[in-house]
């Protein structure tokens, strides 16, 4: 056999062999970690497992595809957002999501306006939007005092009245009309580094008094979620 012949025998095996593999490939089980499938949450009072997709094909949603969004308002994030909060990774709000559904105190908040949120959130997650808590653009103190006691575990001191809650908010110090001893763990999370939507929602509860140390911020938040294949839910 010639040289010729020799190097296209070669070439017809290699690509053979390139289109095993790649077909192959694209069958591979994809874990949440080596030892973690999927992880079972309570999402609207259904059973909904957080899986990441299965095809080793699939791309990120266009959605999430811009990497120059203007700025303002989409500027990069920083990772600390005060002291005592902690900044999370995607492992960590699995962790919390799996917990919140055996119970525990805890409650993931999309950050988000509905719009976005309607186009699918993190399973388990409750939406309580950053304009429901900003007084800036439009929160009532009303509305915060529901959102805080009917969603987050915080307690209104008893004898107090919207009034109080408004002048305390005005001053910045609602340790005297807030009762936080039993308020929820909040694991909160927007569109991503590049969003200041959750970190709106956490200046505005620190303002209010919420505990730094029950407060967790998913930085990384629907972009990264989005880029691992991790599954949502609408």
């Amino acid at each position: 056999m010639n040289l010729a012949k020799i190097i296209t025998a070669l070439t017809i095996a290699a690509g053979l062999t390139l289109t095993v593999t790649t077909a192959s490939a694209k069958g591979k089980p994809v874990g949440i970690t080596s030892k973690l499938s999927n992880v079972a949450v309570m999402h609207k009072g259904k059973v909904v497992k957080i899986i990441r997709n299965q095809d080793n094909a699939n791309t990120v949603s266009p959605a999430f595809a811009k990497t120059s969004r203007p700025c303002p308002p989409f500027c990069i994030q920083p990772m600390d957002l005060g002291k005592g909060i902690v900044t999370i990774g995607e492992l960590e709000v699995i962790d919390y999501a799996d917990k919140m559904t055996k119970g525990d105190n805890i409650l993931l908040v999309d950050s988000r306006t509905p719009d976005w949120v309607a186009r699918g959130t993190i399973p388990g997650a409750v939406n309580v939007s950053w304009i429901d808590l900003t007084p800036k653009k439009g929160a009532t103190t009303e509305g915060i005092i529901k959102v805080m006691t009917t969603q987050f575990g915080v307690k209104l001191v008893e004898g107090k009245d919207d009034v109080d809650v408004d002048e305390a908010i005005a001053e910045g110090d609602t340790s005297k009309v807030f009762d936080y001893s039993k308020a929820k763990t909040l694991v909160m999370f927007c569109n991503g580094m590049w969003c200041g939507q959750s970190p709106a929602s956490i200046r505005a509860l620190r303002k209010f008094g919420y505990p730094a140390d029950k407060i967790k911020y998913y930085r990384g938040g629907m972009q990264d979620w989005e880029i691992l294949g991790l599954s949502t839910a609408k």
